[in-house]
């Protein structure tokens, strides 16, 4: 194998809990809830799917439900599906609404799983590619940045600078091409089985995690370097406990 392709949210990222998200915007509204209140509306909140990167709509309003399956197009379609999300649960502000969407891409809502920073130097030590391709409408680079990730990775292809969305195999191709790669010789990595499964149509080989806490998901990562044949050197003598 000669690249490495990653899904983003769920792979090597993981959002934070519901209820950070919405304590992270109240706090930025400079606005207090008792904490009996915020419980219920981070719990409703999460039932509805508002947290991108979070769990998937346990229903479709009739008003999100038409932009809901293209909605990884465009920043704007992005923003007006899951802030018409969460416009469905009550709040005590409407300000509230885009300051949570807001609140979503920025660096501080985003942890990396513990395995990721060695898997990802160990393929840069190999010299193998590395992309990272996502269904998202906001720009994830600087996310890479703040938590010292994005010397490790060599082209971002993104949906929503595109137009185009996973499974769509042009969307794995632009990536491949990217990192001058052969997608007979690339792996996709990735938490959806039908988005990032897409990859496959275009010969390359898939490999599944689970969409997962970060405490719950230590080393799901780290197989991958078994399929390209790189080891990092810190492993060299058997596997390490991740810190």
């Amino acid at each position: 194998m000669t690249a490495v392709l990653f899904d983003f949210s769920g792979t090597l990222f993981r959002v934070e809990s519901t209820e950070s998200w919405l304590r992270g915007a109240l706090a930025e509204a400079q606005m207090e809830l008792a904490e009996a209140e915020l419980a219920e509306a981070a719990q409703a909140l999460e039932a509805m799917g508002a947290l991108p990167g979070g769990i998937d709509p346990s229903w479709l309003p009739e008003d999100v439900a038409s932009v809901w399956g293209v909605r990884d197009k465009s920043s704007e379609l992005h923003r007006a599906a899951y802030t018409g999300l969460s416009r469905h649960v009550p709040l005590p502000d409407d300000r509230l609404h885009d300051l949570l969407y807001d609140r979503h891409m920025a660096p501080a809502a985003w942890g990396p799983y513990p395995d990721a920073a060695d898997v990802l130097g160990a393929l840069r030590e190999r010299g193998i590619g590395v992309g990272v391709v996502s269904n998202i409408g906001w720009d994830l680079r600087p996310v890479f940045r703040e938590h010292g990730l994005d010397a490790y990775v060599d082209a971002y292809v993104l949906s929503y600078e595109h137009g185009i969305q996973k499974p769509d195999p042009r969307l794995f191709e632009v990536a491949c091409a990217a990192l001058d790669a052969d997608p007979r010789e690339v792996v996709m990595v990735g938490d959806n089985r039908r988005a990032d499964g897409g990859a496959a149509a275009l010969g390359c080989a898939v490999h599944f995690v689970d969409h997962l806490p970060a405490d719950q998901r230590p080393d799901a990562l780290r197989p991958v370097l078994d399929l390209v044949g790189a080891v990092p050197r810190a492993n060299a003598g058997g596997p390490q406990q991740n810190k």
